[in-house]
């Protein structure tokens, strides 16, 4: 698993643990919902800090907190 893909399947379950949608998370973090859907579908495997900042201020956790999941542990190498 690459980092774009981790990052994807962390925000969705984010989303699922505050039971939420994707559009409810863009609005809460002023992202716009083209953004975030192409973030979530796979379309955008390249998510700035910026964005998973606002995220997390939406969601009320830290960069700390957001990075601190199972999915983001081996992840491949991606320069190669």
């Amino acid at each position: 698993m690459n980092i774009g893909e981790a990052t994807r399947q962390r925000i969705l379950q984010l989303c699922e643990e505050k039971r939420i949608t994707v559009n409810k998370l863009s609005t809460i973090c002023g992202i716009t919902q083209s953004t975030l859907s192409n973030i979530t579908s796979g379309r955008n495997n390249s998510a700035t800090v910026s964005t998973i900042k606002k995220i997390c201020d939406g969601l009320g956790l830290t960069i700390q907190d957001f990075f601190n999941a199972d999915v983001f542990k081996n992840l491949e190498q991606e320069i190669k």
